[in-house]
């Protein structure tokens, strides 16, 4: 079947959507509650209590049609009428019509029950609010008897759907109001998103339900992730312009000295070619760091102990002095992440560790919810003052570090550290207490 006609009605914005899930169930309850307590219960006590009724017009009928004339008729049934509260009109002044409001609900059960018990019944006129007019055929012609709306049916009847409809109004608005105050933080959210789009940062802060704060809190971890990716690739831009500066001066001094006539010296090619390879390492480092992390698969279970082993035994063979000193968990529980990422992250710390000490120490343990990786060197350590410096692309705290042991271009702890956040976990810096170096530690969660 084609629905597309229902789609076109149905509301655009999320607040008509919740309004329509949220009121549509309460007036189908009420209604359906309404239909069965009218049907279940007016008319069976309405049924009732006209039934008894009946009994006493039929007993009245009786004394009428057994009386001699007309008076002695009159006479008898006002003796039973009036003890009963029945008015009685022998001969009828105005014979009744069988009418009723189209709203009396009621009406249709005592009409019924009226004609089906006393035979001589002609009408039922409903017209009058607070009384039945029964008109009767007889041998001394036609005559009525008025009797009180309350001995036929529940008095007030409506006063239930008057209820029923007052209350489910009060709860709708009710609703509205808490609604609205709960689509308010998600039109803050789709605010915040749309100026952020448009390259503008506004305060935002997470309100309203569990899952719209968890929204929003995403939405701020996102935005800062982006803004530090953007800081990171400013900062990378101006470091590798910055380093790439001095060699090209050297490269230009260089090339000014040579002469057409002489052959330059080999001590100079060599420079110049140390100059053209610290450039490309420069370069290649940041396509490295850029294609690492638009090149990220998604993450998968991996054995997180044999993972971190392997890495282990891959750094021995390569002849940098590393050991597993410890790991902690069962062999084979698992943990989820990017396998390749995480391991280019431990790859350079250890890369850093061997750099600047003489060795280094692997520790790796499982937690119930989380994955802690720690490489330990023997080096001089960075001070605390300097460790969040030292986690910034292209910076090298030489000073600090052993210079004897290689130059990178300072981009290990910072990709690294991307990593981390990219698992939801975060590369931590500190003292190793064991070997006195630099402890580096990744925690991210399983």
């Amino acid at each position: 079947m084609n629905f597309q006609w229902l789609k076109r009605i149905m509301p655009r914005g999320l607040y008509g959507r919740a309004a329509l899930i949220l009121f549509l169930p309460v007036v189908a309850v009420t209604l359906v509650v309404t239909v069965m307590f009218l049907q279940r219960h007016f008319e069976d006590v309405t049924r009732q209590m006209t039934a008894g009724v009946a009994v006493e017009v039929a007993l009245i009928a009786e004394r009428i049609e057994a009386a001699p004339d007309i008076a002695a008729a009159r006479a008898s049934a006002e003796r039973v009428a009036a003890p009963l509260d029945l008015r009685l009109e022998l001969p009828a002044v105005v014979a009744g019509r069988e009418e009723r409001a189209f709203y009396d609900l009621s009406g249709r059960v005592v009409i019924a029950q009226l004609h089906e018990r006393v035979p001589s019944v002609r009408s039922v006129d409903l017209r009058v609010r607070r009384e039945v007019r029964i008109t009767l055929g007889g041998r001394w012609g036609d005559y009525v008897l008025i009797v009180p709306r309350s001995r036929v049916s529940a008095s007030n009847p409506h006063q239930l759907l008057v209820l029923m409809t007052g209350t489910s109004l009060l709860m709708t608005a009710i609703a509205t109001i808490f609604l609205r105050n709960q689509l308010r933080p998600i039109r803050r959210l789709a605010h915040a998103a749309e100026e952020y789009g448009k390259g503008r940062i506004i305060p935002y802060r997470p309100a309203g339900a569990i899952e719209i704060r968890s929204a929003g809190a995403a939405f701020l971890d996102m935005r800062a992730r982006i803004e530090r990716q953007n800081d990171q690739r400013n900062q990378m831009l101006s470091g590798i312009s910055h380093d790439l500066r001095t060699p090209l001066t050297r490269l230009r001094l260089g090339l000014s000295m040579l002469s057409a006539d002489d052959p330059p010296e080999a001590e100079e090619v060599e420079a110049l070619e140390r100059d053209v390879a610290a450039m490309g390492a420069m370069v290649d480092a940041f396509l490295d760091h850029a294609r690492d992390a638009a090149q990220d698969g998604p993450p998968e279970p991996v054995a997180a102990l044999d993972f971190v082993r392997e890495i282990v035994a891959d750094a021995q063979r390569g002849g940098q002095q590393v050991q597993l000193h410890s790991a902690q968990g069962a062999p084979d529980e698992l943990a989820i992440f990017r396998r390749d990422s995480l391991r280019r992250a431990i790859e350079n710390l250890i890369g850093n560790a061997v750099r600047y000490g003489d060795h280094a120490e692997i520790e790796a343990a499982l937690g119930p919810g989380w994955f802690r990786v720690s490489v330990e060197d023997d080096g001089p350590g960075i001070p605390p003052e300097r460790r969040d410096e030292a986690l910034r692309p292209f910076t090298r705290l030489d000073p600090a570090r052993n210079q004897n042991r290689g130059q990178g271009v300072g981009l290990g702890l910072s990709i690294a550290t991307d990593i981390a956040r990219a698992h939801g976990g975060q590369l931590r810096l500190g003292h190793g207490a064991r070997l006195g170096g630099l402890r580096a530690e990744i925690v991210i969660p399983r």
